[in-house]
């Protein structure tokens, strides 16, 4: 009886740790700069205000980095999944000679193996040689190219637990590779995808270093630079930095609550009887 006493505490307490800061966050966003400050802090009873969300996305650019950062996030994820389960693809089902297959997988891996810091300056001055600096695209190519790596390993793994049988038995039915891999496999595999999205989706639009680097502009910045913008020499606006916060996680949330038929779905394994 007293074994899942202890293991729903223990996740009542996993939740609190982890709801408690959202809850500070958004009470901030609507407090006013005196309730903000009160020792000691309230938590429930205080009189709620919009002027920091007025301020943010009325008076100040927070409205073109929320336009920016989805543009940016939602296309590269989109070109990650698209060119990386291809590639996942062609891993998992040829056999290349001298096992170059193995040997591609990782060395796609071990582009991650190495901080991202490391890329900053040689990625500014291709940019810069290509005309791109302070425009979106520049970093939707930047994170394309960085999220890649993991959806090739993800996907990889979803299509090498899929039996072969069902996309042979679409060839013999006289389908193309092509036209099994998009009406027999990728079906199969949309938990695999939905899992892969969510993860590129939050990388993306949470990614601070290539967007400092790479923009300066409000028409290119995204909301974790203009964010962090708001700390300045002489104050914090820690209201601005609440409500802008407060409206950044809407956007994975709802994509997640979309997608979470499929993320709780398991892969149709076993499908073809041995």
């Amino acid at each position: 009886m007293h074994k899942p006493l202890l293991k729903y505490l223990a996740l009542a307490i996993a939740v609190l740790c982890a709801c408690v800061p959202v809850y500070w966050m958004l009470t901030i966003s609507l407090k006013t700069q005196v309730d903000q400050f009160a020792v000691p802090p309230i938590w429930v009873f205080f009189s709620p205000t919009l002027e920091h969300f007025t301020d943010a996305f009325l008076n100040r650019s927070f409205g073109q980095y929320f336009v920016t950062s989805a543009i940016v996030a939602s296309v590269s994820t989109l070109c990650a999944l698209v060119i990386g389960t291809l590639a996942a693809y062609s891993l998992a089902r040829f056999r290349l000679p001298y096992n170059l297959d193995n040997k591609l997988s990782l060395w796609i891996l071990s582009t991650r193996m190495f901080p991202a810091i490391v890329t900053a300056v040689p990625l500014f001055l291709m940019m810069r040689d290509l005309r791109l600096l302070n425009t979106r695209l520049s970093l939707i190519v930047v994170y394309t190219a960085f999220n890649l790596p993991f959806v090739v390993w993800m996907m990889r793994g979803f299509f090498a637990e899929l039996p072969r049988d069902l996309e042979e038995a679409a060839l013999i039915d006289g389908d193309s590779r092509i036209g099994a891999l998009f009406r027999i496999v990728l079906p199969l595999v949309a938990p695999g995808l939905a899992a892969t999205a969510v993860f590129c989706l939050i990388v993306s639009w949470n990614e601070f270093l290539f967007a400092l680097v790479l923009t300066q502009t409000d028409a290119a910045m995204t909301l974790p630079i203009g964010i962090a913008g708001q700390v300045t020499q002489y104050e914090i606006k820690w209201g601005v930095m609440s409500a802008t916060g407060a409206v950044a996680i809407v956007p994975i949330l709802v994509f997640a609550l979309a997608v979470q038929k499929h993320l709780v779905r398991g892969l149709s394994l076993g499908a073809v009887k041995g």
